[in-house]
């Protein structure tokens, strides 16, 4: 059975080798030992903490295959982003150029630096690994943060954003970097997105361009990636909008890769999860007249929040739902507790 759990301090190994099998471009996890542990070490602290106001917390998940018990995938969620370090985006705009003189009219496309998205909470870090990525194991993986959110929204900003991958090559470059660093910045992309990830971003408030930048000055490969994504964040963009997620208007300083937003409240899955309590029963008890569908399935407890894919046997207006031992045995239920579930 796959569950997804929080993480713990046990888990470094494989959290280091999925930095390092998601490649260039997932800045939230650079292969750096002292930083991987920290956000270890953060998360579980953000598990633990009493929160009044949503801050500097952030929680990151694994996703372990209770068979061979090993972790084979992960996700988190950001409290509030840039409440301690500066959170930067792009925002595209327009400006109008108008002349009754000569009788022309221009509407030019700008980009211009901002923290517009400061105290927003943060969907991150989605990975899954290949051999894994079937069925409905990557849905399960991205929705069960949304749970999440549903069951402790005052622990998280009332818009929630996602960051989308921007184009880059199999070497790490971004057409829509080029430019920056071949006239502000100075160094390559996988560089300065390795700093972006370690906290160390002095260097954006230093040699960012401070004006508003003139889309139509840009080179035409750097023009043509803006607001697009890479090829393997499609599936997670078409996910993102089904749930309610839309772009409106912010992109990645250093990719161009779209940024998406949607108040937490709003949110598909937020809305249509719903509480049940559980009866564990063995084959030998009678089922219940029900259609059986698959749900995502979550435990309600903070300190022991857990999450998996499961078929159900559930009608709109039934307050229980009988479950086998074995999936109350994955999520350290007990008979007659609480769950919140999600139809897939």
């Amino acid at each position: 059975m796959l569950v997804i759990r929080p993480i713990r301090a046990s888990d470094f190994t494989a959290l280091k080798q999925i930095a390092i099998d998601s490649g260039h471009g997932f800045t939230s996890l650079p292969v750096n030992d002292e930083l991987l542990s920290s956000k270890i070490a953060r998360s579980e602290a953000s598990f633990l903490k009493d929160v009044v106001t949503p801050r500097d917390e952030g929680y990151l998940f694994v996703l372990e295959d209770t068979v061979s018990q090993q972790v084979v995938g992960t996700c988190g969620l950001e409290a509030a982003v840039g409440m301690d370090d500066a959170f930067y985006h792009y925002r595209l705009g327009t400006e109008v150029y108008h002349s009754e003189q000569i009788d022309v009219r221009n509407e030019v496309e700008t980009l211009t630096l901002c923290h517009d998205y400061t105290g927003a909470a943060e969907l991150c870090t989605l990975f899954l690994k290949d051999d894994y990525r079937k069925g409905n194991n990557g849905r399960t993986l991205s929705r069960s943060r949304f749970l999440f959110l549903a069951q402790f929204p005052k622990r998280f900003g009332e818009r929630v954003i996602a960051e989308m991958r921007g184009v880059s090559n199999e070497q790490g470059e971004s057409p829509f970097y080029g430019w920056l660093q071949k006239h502000f910045i100075g160094i390559d992309f996988v560089y300065a997105d390795y700093l972006s990830g370690i906290g160390q971003k002095g260097f954006m408030a230093e040699m960012m361009p401070r004006n508003p930048i003139y889309v139509a000055l840009l080179p035409q490969e750097a023009q043509d990636v803006i607001g697009e994504v890479h090829a393997n964040t499609r599936p997670a963009v078409r996910l993102l909008h089904a749930e309610g997620f839309r772009h409106r208007g912010y992109v990645d300083i250093f990719d161009g890769g779209p940024t998406v937003e949607c108040h937490l409240s709003d949110i598909r899955a937020v809305c249509e999860s719903r509480l049940v309590s559980v009866n564990i029963v063995t084959n030998n008890d009678a089922p219940i007249s029900a259609p059986v569908k698959s749900y995502i399935v979550s435990t309600i407890r903070l300190d022991n929040f857990r999450v998996c894919e499961a078929k159900l046997a559930i009608t709109d207006d039934l307050q229980t739902v009988d479950i086998s031992p074995e999936l109350a045995s994955a999520l350290l239920l007990q008979d007659g507790e609480t769950i919140r579930i999600l139809a897939m």
